[in-house]
């Protein structure tokens, strides 16, 4: 299956932070200008979902989530489309 082309989050960055306490997992930067354009551009319902990830090299780096849930089906189970032949 082909991956969708990747949709960098403008004016994010996240770096983990080393040297920081076990708890801390990292610094998330924003720069204003940029994030809110992005953000503008790409909300859904007042949303925007942003994934942390890590390259191949070990580098972080923030994508849009642009992941949708499938319809749900309409065709659920009917009780009246089975047949009215009773073995009995």
């Amino acid at each position: 299956m082909a991956e969708d082309k990747k949709i960098f989050a403008d004016g994010f960055s996240f770096k983990r932070r080393e040297n920081a306490p076990e708890f801390v997992v990292g610094r998330q930067s924003i720069k204003v200008d940029e994030a809110v354009a992005f953000l503008n551009s790409n909300a859904k319902n007042g949303w925007v979902n942003i994934d942390i990830k890590q390259s191949q090299k070990g580098t972080y780096y923030c994508e849009l989530d642009t992941w949708v849930p499938k319809e749900k089906s309409s065709q659920g189970y009917n009780p009246k489309s089975t047949t009215d032949d009773l073995p009995f």
